[in-house]
């Protein structure tokens, strides 16, 4: 059976708001909840952008049975692996052994802040595979010193370690990502039902471990509100990760997809209150072979509407995939 989560999209809500949300994911049932890790959202129409990790802090507290899980942390720019490193150990201590740290090779439209430049695919996989082993080092509790290509760390030490580090995942988007992910990664990520990916992944060593993909939904009773709701904050999706992980600002993504039609969003996320839409869209996932599912709701003020409405009536038919 595959496993549903609820994903805290901090593009479309504040922190506190963000941290209610989870709590209600865990009363509703959901079994695994994620976070993205951005400094700015894609559209402005969404509206927000707090830092992931103090609301991480905040649901350790206020959960207690729910998993938490970056979707995706890059460790490369924004934020030094060392730095990551102890973040992700005090998470794993804070929600007792609840946490799992999702790695990506990042976006230009978060990681430009730090004005490093933005390198080609290539290099950004090679600092991730740098960056995975740093992070992976200093969870072991030993004093680390490594003077890599891209990263430098002189007598790093982890003083508070959780007796089991945190899973590491590795989002994947083709062969090269699959690769690392199957080398290093504990669980994959996706946010597409690709079976290509994952054969890839199991290939290079990830036989046998989770896999984890992400799905939009916009719930809606009205569904042409729900259709119009999916359309203005995240018409962006439709671009493609090759496009999506290039663009700098707000501003790219409102150009990249100002020919994007209602109607081409509505193909691609389902809209409204039917259950069944909402199931075959997932079973691309589970019939790829992902063994999670994170759900995103489109739209910060509907997650509260959205979560009862997946308690009673979604959560039970996608238990039967």
């Amino acid at each position: 059976m595959m496993q549903i989560g609820y994903t805290m999209m901090t593009e479309q809500a504040g922190p506190r708001e963000l941290v209610d949300h989870v709590v209600a994911a865990e009363r509703a049932g959901f079994d695994f909840s994620v976070i993205s890790d951005h400094s700015f959202p894609w559209l402005e129409s969404q509206g927000h952008a707090p830092y992931a990790w103090s609301v991480l802090g905040a649901a350790a507290q206020a959960t207690s049975r729910i998993p938490l899980m970056t979707y995706v942390t890059c460790p490369t720019f924004r934020y030094h692996p060392a730095v990551v490193a102890q973040k992700a150990a005090t998470l794993q201590l804070l929600s007792e052994g609840r946490f799992r740290l999702g790695l990506g090779s990042g976006e230009n439209l978060n990681e430009h802040i730090v004005g490093r430049g933005w390198p080609s695919a290539r290099v950004r996989l090679d600092m991730l595979d740098e960056a995975v082993g740093i992070i992976r080092d200093l969870f072991s509790g030993d004093q680390v010193t490594r003077h890599g290509r891209h990263f430098q760390v002189d007598d790093a030490r982890l003083w508070d370690v959780p007796a089991t580090p945190p899973p590491i995942g590795i989002a994947v988007s083709g062969p090269r990502s699959c690769a690392l992910a199957g080398r290093h990664a504990d669980l994959l990520i996706a946010t597409e039902p690709k079976a290509s990916l994952l054969e890839d992944f199991s290939a290079h060593g990830g036989a046998g471990k989770p896999r984890i993909g992400q799905m939009p939904v916009c719930y809606d009773p009205d569904r042409d509100a729900a259709v119009a709701r999916a359309h203005e904050q995240f018409r962006w999706a439709l671009g493609g990760w090759r496009l999506n992980a290039e663009l700098p600002l707000p501003g790219g993504f409102e150009q990249a997809s100002a020919h994007t039609r209602e109607e081409d969003v509505a193909k691609g996320i389902p809209c409204g209150d039917d259950v069944e839409a909402v199931v075959d869209a997932a079973r691309a996932y589970a019939e790829a072979g992902f063994t999670e599912l994170a759900l995103v709701q489109i739209g910060g003020a509907q997650q509260l509407p959205f979560l009862r409405w997946a308690e009673t009536e979604l959560l039970p038919a996608l238990r039967e995939l």
